[in-house]
């Protein structure tokens, strides 16, 4: 299928459906199912955003501005303490309890209306434990059922003039954290406020891994020469001190998804 033959797959499938409750971030691939949810459906369509200290604040903030930009229904749902005691021990299947728990809110949330996510054919190849949990759940994946990939869901996402489009790709912050790490608020906040910071100084594609004293800094490979500048490296370095990392190291390789998957550190 072309790219309109999907686009008009999804529009059948979600109609099929008839009502839809979206477990909502706000990002590229589940702004393009709520937008075409919300065309599709109008009001039988529902986007829900979970908020945890896992969840950055940016991205509660951008799951607001899309919703309102798409014109869909939209509420928040507070998992808080519950889902923390769910991963606090930061097994390797850590995403599967984080989504299992999410979900199993939200289906709560949902009633008899189906519940779906922004699940895309790309997410089949990478370590995602927490695919199994949505499986379990019987949680529906349009994008999935369509065979809409990444760069096809951005070029749609551009086509029906979404500002996503070309969002970087974004998850949650218990990824900072290599596997077996305790996951605690104060970490969290930790690496929030130095990937805010970074952001300031215009990275786009980044990470803030962490390592007990050492922060280890991922940016897309196209932004690493940003780095090399006396005056910010020692910009970067004293303010991530301030804010509590003793060493700042960077990633020679760059920022590449599942890289923390791949490691096992």
């Amino acid at each position: 299928m072309n790219l309109e033959e999907k686009h008009e797959r999804l529009k059948e499938i979600i109609a099929d459906l008839g009502q839809i409750v979206i477990g909502f971030s706000g990002g590229v691939d589940s702004s393009l199912l709520a937008q075409v949810s919300h065309n599709v459906l109008g009001d039988n369509a529902v986007a829900v955003t979970a908020k945890s200290p896992i969840h950055p604040q940016q991205e509660l903030e951008q799951a607001q501005k899309m919703a309102e930009e798409i014109g869909i229904r939209h509420q928040f749902l507070s998992l808080d303490e519950e889902l923390m005691a769910e991963i606090e021990d930061n097994p390797t299947d850590r995403c599967y309890y984080c989504k299992r728990k999410i979900f199993t809110h939200l289906q709560e949330f949902a009633g008899n209306w189906p519940l779906a996510d922004g699940t895309n054919v790309d997410d089949l190849g990478d370590y995602r434990p927490g695919m199994k949990a949505i499986d379990e759940l019987e949680v529906h994946s349009p994008l999935k059922e369509a065979e809409l990939s990444k760069s096809e869901i951005r070029e749609l996402s551009q086509k029906l003039g979404l500002s996503t489009w070309d969002l970087p790709s974004t998850t949650c912050l218990a990824t900072r954290l290599p596997y077996g790490e305790e996951i605690t608020e104060e970490k969290l906040e930790l690496i929030e406020a130095a990937e805010i910071y970074l952001q300031q100084l215009g990275f786009e594609q980044l990470r803030v891994r962490y390592h007990g004293e050492v922060a280890r800094i991922e940016v897309a490979p196209e932004e690493r020469s940003k780095f090399f500048a006396e005056d910010k490296l020692d910009q970067i370095n004293n303010k991530l001190q301030e804010l509590g990392f003793e060493y700042i190291t960077m990633d020679l390789g760059g920022y590449q998804t599942g890289k923390m998957n791949k490691s096992g550190y």
